[in-house]
């Protein structure tokens, strides 16, 4: 109980310093977007629009219990329902079996008190729900829900690859839950926007002292293999924090890391690892690749350094969790980043389409990767001012996702990379750098 009430505080000391913006502030893109709301009715008004935003992490949620039923290699030797499989659920026999044997080996590990701690946290968000293990009735009712939500997902797979959401990349995701899940690939794309801006001397040398990650996400069973051997981690603080520190955008004495997240899953995760080093344990960093996957022969061989480089200046280099047999191709390491440097990531609660830091808190670059994919033209743009209004003069923000730009306030696209990750059907990521005026 002491130990929970210590992380309770931590939480709540940190969470304090966020609040919403006011009608004042917001006004200009309220006017913009024709929105009905005055400044009586405002405090009303924003307090229900933030409760609306963080209520789809739940659905987020289910997107990840799917993303574990379709990948998982811990529970069961079943198929994996590969996107192209996922494409033919419920038309295809075949697929439907593969689905069916998995939900079926999926409920027996979520049964399992030797399970691991993903899947454990995915019983608790299932009985939250209402489900149980404790009956075959309940197990059978807790089947029904899997597949429908492997359905779902499915149905949100066929309008993410359709021509309409390609032609609106930069909000696609409006209409689904917000998923905590990622991966290692927008990390990379950071290191080499990082590298281009210093060589082109957007970056200076040390110049990087605060920095922002915007929606650091929770990696288990992550967006592209889908792998579930490891605990739930977060990569990208670390991630950043060794990239500005390898290139020398930053002195390791001075830098200080602020994740801004509304999941209290996250930040809670933070916390724990915060005070896990403050009593002198490192944190482990599982780093699981597929080199045999379509990239080119120049991504395979750029993202491989970058790989094998990954958290030489926070940490050092550990034995990883072997990979489970069966589970072709897969190359892993493992790195423990050093209690100083985890005791350098700060976790805050706050909603970047509504909340800001107080005025001093001025970030010298702010990231944001898959993480405004996931709001509208209107919520872009209230985000938008508020990255700007908590950046330094002449302070970035990097992302992979373009923002709507009809209330630009202060922040101005500065450049667009492209890097392509494969050959025909090419797969091209994308980093825009804003810059505030």
């Amino acid at each position: 109980m002491k130990r929970i009430l210590i992380i309770e505080f931590a939480l709540g000391s940190l969470f304090a310093q966020s609040r919403f913006v006011s009608y004042d502030e917001a006004r200009p893109v309220l006017e913009v977007y024709n929105k009905d709301v005055d400044a009586a009715a405002w405090p009303q008004w924003i307090e229900s629009e933030n409760r609306s935003i963080r209520a789809r992490l739940e659905q987020g949620e289910e997107d990840t219990l799917s993303n574990l039923l379709r990948f998982g290699v811990t529970f069961t030797n079943e198929y994996r329902i590969t996107d192209e499989y996922l494409a033919k659920f419920g038309e295809s026999s075949l697929v439907n079996a593969f689905a069916e044997n998995r939900a079926n080996d999926l409920i027996r590990a979520l049964a399992s008190s030797s399970s691991g701690e993903g899947v454990r946290e995915m019983r608790a968000f299932a009985e939250a729900k209402g489900y149980s293990l404790r009956t075959p009735a309940e197990r059978a009712r807790l089947k029904q829900y899997l597949l429908a939500n492997l359905g779902r997902l499915r149905e949100d797979f066929l309008r993410a690859h359709s021509d309409e959401t390609k032609r609106n990349r930069s909000h696609a995701f409006e209409a689904r839950g917000i998923s905590l899940d990622t991966n290692l690939w927008p990390d990379y794309d950071l290191d080499l926007q990082l590298r281009k801006m210093l060589a082109s001397g957007c970056l200076p040398d040390r110049s990087v002292r605060r920095v922002a990650v915007v929606g650091p996400g929770l990696d288990f069973v992550n967006k592209v293999e889908g792998l579930d051997f490891y605990p739930p981690q977060t990569i990208q603080p670390f991630a950043v924090m060794d990239s500005l520190l390898r290139l020398g955008l930053a002195d390791p004495a001075a830098l200080e890391i602020y994740t801004l997240d509304i999941s209290s899953r996250v930040n809670l995760h933070l916390a724990r690892a915060r005070e896990r080093a403050n009593a002198g344990q490192s944190y482990i960093l599982q780093l699981p690749w597929l080199p045999q996957g379509r990239w080119t022969d120049e991504v395979r061989r750029s993202f491989s350094e970058y790989w094998r480089a990954l958290g030489d200046h926070i940490g050092s280099a550990t034995k990883p969790i072997p990979v489970p047999e069966g589970l072709e191709g897969v190359e892993t390491r493992a790195i423990q980043v050093r209690p100083e440097f985890v005791m350098r990531v700060h976790p805050l609660d706050l909603n970047i389409v509504f909340q800001r830091l107080p005025s001093e808190k001025n970030f010298d670059l702010i990231i944001g990767t898959n993480i405004f994919v996931y709001y509208s033209e209107f919520q872009q743009s209230s985000a938008r001012l508020n990255v700007a209004a908590m950046l330094a003069p002449g302070g970035h923000l990097l992302s992979n996702d373009e923002l709507a730009n009809r209330v630009a306030g202060g922040l101005e696209l500065e450049s667009k990379t492209e890097i392509p990750l494969t050959g025909e059907p090419v797969i091209t990521e994308r980093v825009f750098s804003y810059r505030r005026q």
